[in-house]
């Protein structure tokens, strides 16, 4: 049932892919989503909502093409659709929300998503006080797209979120790749350069540094998951990876929605 699911969603993604691309092809910069103006974000209701974090260094809160907004808003987009289509989830299909990480509104929302903190990426002290509240209080944070070279800052400032945290290895058996979708994370494509860049790392950050117990952060690196969500069906990259990113990505929100 869910192959077949699976397959009608894929559908609805290459539709809506090829019908946009058309309209995104001009002046558009790679990876740096379509330069569409943000949009404010949706009232809070109670429904599932993509929760997209803002960061530091201060950018003016409509420009493009800045590391927070890469994909935007396409990624999303694409992937709530997916979302919508084979789970019971009933998400917010319309757009995402973007949240400050010093922005108490985040707690409200029990999954987030963070692109490609890399070696300029800072979190201040009110937004370490409040993201830490918010993984404390049961928040679970995704983290996609940034390169090896950038882990020693990105840890640095995670450690100002939580200061004992230790990001472990994450293993095929753990619960997140099997919350709704069985994937093998050794199948994962990479969508940076296979020979430059090597494979995929997943590792998380447990409560209690204890993997036994609820994984509070997904850390994604050396890759980037939600390149092939916001391209999907548009050639550029092979169907089958596509999809194998998208059932990454259900099955992070997945996980997030029932630990």
């Amino acid at each position: 049932m869910k192959r077949a699911l699976w397959a009608l969603a894929a559908g609805a993604v290459l539709f809506a892919g090829s019908t946009a691309l058309a309209q995104r092809q001009g002046g558009r910069g790679f990876g740096g989503g379509s330069n569409a103006p943000i949009k404010p974000n949706l009232p809070y209701d109670g429904r599932f909502t993509f929760v997209r974090l803002r960061y530091t260094p201060p950018i003016a809160y409509q420009t493009q093409r800045v590391p927070w907004s890469h994909d935007y808003p396409e990624g999303e987009e694409n992937m709530l659709k997916i979302l919508n289509e084979i789970s019971g989830v009933e998400p917010r299909v319309e757009q995402s929300n973007i949240i400050a990480l010093e922005d108490p509104e985040i707690c409200k929302y029990p999954v987030a998503y963070m692109c490609e903190p890399g070696r300029n990426f800072y979190v201040t002290d009110d937004a370490a006080k409040n993201m830490r509240a918010y993984l404390q209080k049961g928040g679970f944070l995704i983290i996609d797209d940034f390169r090896y070279y950038d882990w020693e800052n990105f840890e640095e400032q995670m450690l100002r979120i939580l200061p004992e945290a230790r990001a472990l290895d994450v293993p095929p058996s753990d619960p997140i790749f099997h919350s709704f979708f069985e994937i093998d994370p050794g199948n994962v494509p990479n969508y940076y350069d296979r020979t430059a860049g090597g494979r995929p790392i997943f590792r998380g950050i447990y409560e209690n540094n204890d993997p036994r117990k609820r994984m509070m952060v997904m850390i994604a690196y050396n890759t980037d998951v939600s390149e092939y969500w916001e391209w999907s069906g548009t050639g550029l990259k092979p169907m089958d990876e596509s999809n194998e990113a998208f059932k990454l990505g259900v099955n992070w929100f997945m996980y997030g929605l029932t630990h």
